[in-house]
């Protein structure tokens, strides 16, 4: 019997920083109300009003009040008028958008519902919240330890041996301190609103000054600790730094002012002011209620969870036990059959949960009794944690169409694609208080749970893209984990002969020009051998400061060392030995055929991914590719067919932004790379030279993924201005990708999401993070989910149509394996060819865009033959 293991504990702040006294909480709130607003935009009322960043703001105080038990809390929010900065700089956040009506709307019901915790509340005028916070900090840090609760980088400046910074609101929650603050920053707390002048705010439209970014303005407060010294001798600087700075230097002082929080407001707030009152139960049941939020019910003490409490034990009493087995073929006809009810369908240990209503039916399974309980619920509503579970279960489930089924992690998925865990605990962990169905009451709870996705799905206009994309799917992904593919085992076992021979030699030659033996894999080693005994230098460092020896730092150092180029090679052969060589044989079935785990759940683009054993990442370019391919096989007397889009990404760009340019090159066929290389280099096409094409091809893609000046710079080999040169260029030629990128960003930044071209959704919470660098991280991820989302939903459409063609069936031919964008069939000999053609046709219909959608086809033995 395995021994149950104890729930974790979550320590406190006060435990963790090993605090002596009581801390003062200090929230603030507008940095988490934007956040709240973004993450969950479809969170509603019954009767439609907006409550997403209400629920969310709330959900973290009740974490705090529940794990921290504060004594002193004080939660703040910005008001609605200007503040003392922009009368200092009038385009101070200028472009910040107005509040969206609905989060305006939020507003009062957010307050109302913090001070039934007992909570203090301040609107600010005049000043912002950080300020207040500021300044309180400033007064009460000598006696009190004091944990401000934000995400905005201006706190930071307030750090101190007594002060903290703390931010529960992510998914990792992030607790800095003075110590971690001066070790990742390199600066005391004091210097952080100088630094912040230098480097300027893009969020908060302060300017900075132009070319000056975050290790420049390290370095210049290394040598001058405050901008008056920094002022008074940038005659020191060197003549080109001193140029730069000198225009600005006065400017310099007014933008600290800005970023620099003050310290002398809100002296009306005294100590006594802060303390925690009592929770008024009775007021915030009632509040909760109000606004729907069931989830948060079971939070509160006293009533609301003995009401919670009671309504689990009043469901579990109302399972009634219907064992079935083949001596009672009769027991669900008629009484028990679900047409035209909704049912919740629950599978555990050989016994079957139904919901139905709110009564759960628990059967027992045996031998001819899940035809039965199938039979039953044809034309019901089935409510399942995972269809692709069931369907991997028993093929009988096959008999019911997927229109049937309404699967809670899809949808739990499609709402939030970066939740990552969509098992049924974790669903159940989220939606208990908000169903208030018993843990043990499987079907019901299952039921329920899906009552509830399946409205915010429709609220999300998520219903669509659900039940024609995404559950179809499902069978067709679970008859490709079925067939799997074969591999040829001679050619594994010869190929991999070689990579050791080739592997041992490296590693001899390695040994030479290292002047001693040590363990290659080892990065420690490796590091002591590159950078100590050899002395060459390290472009790069880990996140711990040690010197990185990753791919990008070894290949930053090619030409430095003849060790580097050997090392390099011995790594692309060990990966290919340990990953794919000596693992892929010994994952065969008895015909010798490797069946991954296709993952619909696992990335925020939508893009399918496999897993044990990953499939797609299997090499398809370089010296190795075209051989790794060649070892995945057809069956005897069968060819494999593989057909993959050309430069999907790239005509969906030309789709999606008009861009006459890409429009007419894609159109008449043209090749795009030689094309965008024809822009960038004002010449011909046809004097456009291969060196000049992979400069254009890196651009194109580069740009689709938010590639910036810094890393295409080292990609093509070129100085940091060339780089932006190419780019200004490559934006003032092809201006309506320009205007479409602006666009995306635009939209994301007002709704706090984008979608694809089937209406796939990414949230992107963060977009306006008052953190220049994580908001540009959520502009560039809005571009390419848009591109590479609406990429992935035209494969998923054509994975789709393809299962179910009759003429492909007609040829025996079937989908066997997905990579990114390309399909692989396995088909009768005779037939291969006519396959290709008919999968090449389905492939290029499945959407119609403003350009040709071009598959690129080809039949052979092996994989690498039909590449």
């Amino acid at each position: 019997m395995k021994r149950r293991q104890k729930p974790k504990t979550v320590e406190s702040i006060r435990t963790r920083l090993k605090l002596t006294r009581e801390p003062i909480f200090l929230v603030d709130g507008s940095s988490f109300l934007y956040r709240a607003f973004y993450a969950y935009p479809d969170l509603k009322r019954a009767d439609g009003f907006p409550t997403n960043a209400i629920y969310i703001v709330l959900r973290m105080l009740f974490k705090i009040i529940k794990e921290e038990s504060p004594k002193f809390l004080g939660f703040f929010l910005d008001g609605k008028g200007p503040t003392f900065r922009h009368e200092l700089f009038e385009p101070y956040k200028a472009n910040r958008l107005k509040m969206p009506e609905n989060l305006a709307l939020q507003i009062e019901p957010l307050l109302q519902g913090v001070r039934s915790l007992g909570l203090m509340t301040k609107v600010l005028e005049g000043v912002e919240a950080d300020d207040c916070i500021a300044s309180l900090t400033h007064r009460f840090k000598q006696d009190y330890p004091i944990v401000i609760v934000g995400s905005d980088k201006d706190l930071w400046q307030l750090l101190d041996k007594n002060v903290f910074v703390w931010d529960p609101g992510q998914k990792k929650e992030k607790l800095i301190t003075l110590e971690t603050f001066v070790a990742q920053q390199g600066l005391k707390p004091e210097q952080w609103p100088d630094f912040q002048a230098l480097v300027g705010d893009k969020v908060d439209n302060i300017p900075g000054v132009p070319g000056v970014g975050p290790k420049t303005a390290l370095a210049l407060l290394k040598d001058f600790p405050s901008l008056e010294e920094l002022r008074a001798g940038h005659d020191r600087l060197k003549p080109k730094m001193a140029e730069k700075l000198r225009p600005h230097l006065d400017d310099l002082l007014s933008y600290r002012q800005l970023t620099r929080l003050k310290t002398d407001c809100c002296q009306e707030i005294e100590l006594e002011d802060l303390k925690c009152g009592q929770i008024d139960t009775d007021a915030l049941i009632s509040y909760l209620k109000e606004y729907e939020f069931k989830s948060l019910l079971k939070e509160v003490p006293g009533a609301a969870r003995s009401e919670f409490l009671d309504s689990r034990v009043r469901v579990r009493e109302n399972t009634i036990k219907l064992p079935i087995n083949s001596s009672t073929p009769q027991q669900l006809n008629p009484s028990t059959t679900f047409r035209n009810q909704e049912v919740g369908l629950f599978f555990e240990q050989n016994r079957w949960f139904l919901g139905v209503d709110s009564k759960e039916l628990e059967f027992s399974e045996s031998a001819g009794s899940l035809s039965q309980l199938v039979a039953s619920l044809q034309g019901a509503q089935i409510f399942v944690p995972s269809l692709k579970d069931l369907l991997l279960k028993d093929k009988i489930w096959f008999d019911l169409p997927t229109s049937s089924f309404f699967d809670l992690s899809l949808s739990a998925y499609l709402l939030n694609p970066e939740e990552r865990n969509y098992s049924w605990k974790r669903l159940y962990q989220a939606f208990a208080g908000e169903i208030e169905v018993s843990e043990e009451s499987k079907g019901l709870a299952t039921l329920k749970m899906g009552q509830v996705l399946r409205t915010r799905i429709a609220q999300a206009s998520l219903d669509q893209l659900m039940q024609e994309l995404e559950t179809p799917l499902v069978p067709v992904l679970v008859k490709m984990e079925q067939k799997g593919i074969r591999i040829d085992l001679h050619a594994f076992k010869e190929f991999l002969a070689e990579v050791k021979e080739e592997l041992a030699k490296l590693t001899e030659q390695i040994y030479a020009q290292a002047g001693k033996k040590f363990n290659i894999r080892s990065s420690q080693q490796l590091a002591e051998v590159l950078f100590h005994d050899l002395g060459l230098k390290s472009r790069r460092k880990t996140p711990k400061g040690a010197p990185s020896t990753s791919i990008a730092a070894l290949q930053s150092l090619v030409g430095e060392h003849p060790i580097i180029e050997l090392i390099l090679k011995y790594r692309t052969l060990e990966k290919l030995r340990s990953t794919y060589l000596e693992p892929l044989p010994q994952k065969v079935d008895e015909r010798q055929r490797l069946h991954t785990h296709f993952n619909q759940l696992a990335t925020a683009t939508g893009r399918l991914s496999s897993s044990e054993p990953n499939l797609q990442n299997i090499p398809i370019r370089g010296e190795f590719g075209p051989r790794m391919r060649s070892c995945f096989v057809a069956a005897p007397g069968k060819l494999l067919v593989a057909a993959d889009y050309s430069q999907i990404e790239l005509r969906i760009l030309a789709h999606m932004s008009e861009d006459e340019t890409l429009l007419e090159a894609f159109e008449l066929g043209q090749d795009i790379h030689s094309r965008t290389a024809a822009l960038l280099f004002d010449k011909p096409v046809e004097e456009v030279t291969p060196g000049e094409r992979r400069k254009a091809k890196t651009i194109n893609f580069g740009l689709l993924y938010g590639m910036g000046p810094q890393k295409l710079s080292r990609e093509l080999g070129i100085s940091l201005n060339e780089a932006k040169e190419f780019i200004q260029i490559y934006f003032s030629k092809l201006k309506k990708v320009q205007e479409f990128y602006d666009h995306i960003q635009k939209e994301a930044e007002k709704r706090g999401y984008v979608t694809t071209i089937a209406g796939r959704r990414r949230l992107l919470p963060e977009i306006n993070s008052r953190n220049a660098n994580v908001a540009g991280q959520a502009r560039r991820m809005a571009i390419n989910t848009v591109v590479q989302g609406s990429a992935a939903d035209i494969i998923k459409k054509a994975m789709i149509l393809v299962d179910k063609d009759e003429v492909l069936q007609k040829f025996k031919a079937y989908l066997i394996l997905q990579v990114h964008d390309e399909l692989i069939l396995e088909v009768e000999k005779d037939y291969a060819r006519d396959a290709g053609q008919r999968l090449s046709e389905i492939m290029s219909g499945v959407y119609t865009l403003k350009v040709p959608l071009v598959v690129d086809w080809g039949v052979g033995k092996n994989w690498g033959e039909a590449h």
